[in-house]
């Protein structure tokens, strides 16, 4: 829809989408130097200067990633038509995304609810202003309501399921994973999670088990380890269906993906042989033993300690919001060997056995207590807290067998964890789209269905929209994971903007349901509580935007802010 006052030519939605990423490209990256310009007014990328302008770096942070989801989303779109697959229902999540994201680029970014980031912060209003009225951008913003009665529209003779499906065309194996997978949460998962929340209950093992046959603990280890090496991606379909049939299962994967990380790229030949296998067959369950009372993500500053004596270590000190804790055979534990100010330099990680817990004796290891913390959701594996006094790990049991390269080793798993965060933040998020949809359709007010109201629709099309666009990004950043390119912007940039997926999703179909979507009988429930940890753990919102701000401007990226790139060369 376009005004006759400056008609937009009549050109393709792509040759439009095309001019219209340029402009954002274009304001993205006078941002990035007036960033680079308050981070490093020296020239050269100054810590102390990017934590005193936060919030502006993490607007940078902010926009800087919704420019990749549209690269990312005009990539797969330009990737479908030249297979003669772009059709109405891409077309149209094309139109809706592009312009709700064109729009938020140029008139303020919510990085949170009340914190709102806009071009006059860093004085570009006119800037801004100008790129909004530009001809391609305004065919974009100035037609949502239409476009988006017309997904829902489309949608209502497809199914929901058309939404996802699109995002793999022209993937045959993505495709397949996907259908085997959402068959087996539909079946075994979903009906039986809602009482597994409700009794805070373990995973069943004969589910685990089955997962374990299915190969989801080993989908990016290497076949000569005993994992299929499938990769990023196809960890990225799977856990996203095992997510959108309940959290808790489309995170057990979580943890044996770290541990295996950790081991194949830090481990000795030894330690590969040894763990890898039975890591991937699901004999051995591993968890992630990092986080402490008072440092959260301040690893490089822990306190507990690993005190060698011998041909062991005792370890001494606390951990906290430990996953899985109880079940596990194997902790990946973080722990200081050097002296208490050594910093991250100080760090060794641990391949830790102990016994598996149960109900009535959850540690049965000599050394080691630990304490369930209560949660409102992101149930099924259960959370702890645990104490170590005097907890005994063999030596040989060093991470690579050398003290201090800790968090080095850490730092590498970091990527793909959360890559990973954010295809469970997608299932969640297809999950909540669904249930909306769904109920929309099934309940009648003022004498016809919910979905017939254009806020209702609008609601579902902008989910629809966004978990579309930013399906891409997760994907594009999995695949650069798979070539081992480093990629902790953008695995950064995938975890910070779907996790606000999730949370917009289950919130605003928690919205649709009304009153009954606050009663625990409703899925949706349950959904809301889930989806609230995602803008947490792996990495809060705030340590999100940092990271990407930081990666961006550090390095000789600012160099290229000024210069006029956006910072980051497109995924």
């Amino acid at each position: 829809m376009t005004t006759s006052s400056n008609p937009v030519p009549d050109i393709s939605i792509l040759a439009r989408a095309r001019a219209a990423l340029s402009g954002a490209e274009a304001i993205v990256a006078a941002v990035g130097g007036r960033v680079a310009e308050l981070c490093g007014p020296a020239g050269d990328f100054d810590l102390a200067a990017l934590n005193r302008h936060q919030a502006e770096a993490h607007g940078y942070a902010w926009m800087a990633s919704y420019l990749e989801i549209l690269r990312a989303t005009l990539g797969w779109a330009e990737e479908l038509e030249a297979r003669g697959k772009f059709g109405e229902l891409p077309r149209l999540l094309v139109e809706i995304g592009f312009g709700e994201y064109l729009a938020q680029l140029g008139h303020g970014i919510a990085m949170s609810q009340d914190e709102i980031i806009r071009p006059d912060r860093y004085g570009l209003d006119d800037e801004a202003r100008r790129f909004l009225a530009a001809p391609q951008v305004r065919s974009f913003t100035s037609n949502g309501s239409r476009t988006r009665a017309s997904l829902i529209a489309l949608l209502r003779q497809s199914g929901p399921d058309a939404v996802v499906d699109s995002g793999d065309a022209g993937d045959e194996t993505a495709a397949m994973i996907r259908r085997e997978f959402k068959a087996y949460a539909r079946e075994k998962i979903a009906p039986h999670a809602p009482a597994w929340h409700q009794a805070n209950a373990l995973i069943p093992m004969d589910l685990v088990a089955e997962l374990a046959r299915l190969g989801v603990f080993g989908m990016t280890t290497p076949p000569e380890f005993g994992g299929s090496g499938l990769g990023a991606e196809a960890m990225c379909v799977v856990t996203e269906e095992l997510s959108a049939g309940y959290i808790g299962v489309g995170s057990l994967g979580t943890r044996s993906e770290i541990a295996s990380e950790l081991i194949r790229l830090g481990g000795t030949q030894e330690q590969r042989e040894y763990w890898l296998p039975r890591i991937a067959s699901g004999e051995t369950l591993p968890t992630a033993v990092f986080t402490e009372p008072n440092t959260g993500s301040d690893l490089a500053n822990l306190t507990t300690r690993a005190r060698r004596e011998g041909d062991v270590y005792h370890v001494y000190g606390a951990k906290t919001w430990i996953t899985h804790a109880a079940r596990a055979d194997l902790m990946v534990l973080l722990a200081r060997t050097g002296e208490p100010n050594s910093g991250h330099r100080g760090l060794t990680m641990f391949l830790a056995e102990k016994p598996r817990g149960t109900d009535g004796d959850p540690f049965p290891a000599h050394g080691m207590s630990g304490g369930e913390i209560h949660v409102l959701g992101y149930r099924g594996m259960r959370e702890y807290e645990l104490g170590f006094d005097g907890f005994e790990i063999p030596a040989a049991n060093v991470l690579g067998g050398v003290e201090g390269q800790g968090f080095r080793q850490l730092m590498t798993t970091f990527e793909l964890a959360r890559i990973q965060t954010a295809a469970r933040a997608l299932g969640v998020a297809q999950n909540a789209f669904e249930l909306g949809f769904r109920y929309a359709l099934e309940r009648i007010q003022f004498g016809q269905p919910l979905i017939e109201f254009p806020r209702v629709y609008g609601k579902l099309a902008w989910m629809a929209a966004e978990q579309a666009m930013v399906r891409q990004l997760v994907k594009r950043a999995a695949r650069l994971k798979e070539t081992g390119a480093r990629c902790d912007v953008e695995a950064g940039m995938a975890k910070l903007v779907a996790a606000r997926v999730a949370w917009s999703a289950a919130d605003n179909a928690l919205q649709i349901h009304g009153g009954n979507g606050y009663a625990n009988e409703y899925p949706i429930s349950r959904l809301l509580c889930d989806a609230r940890i995602l803008n947490i753990f792996e990495g809060a919102a705030e340590i999100q935007a940092q990271v990407i701000a930081r990666g961006l401007l550090q390095g000789g990226r600012g160099k290229d802010a000024r210069s006029g790139a956006a910072g980051r060369q497109p995924l």
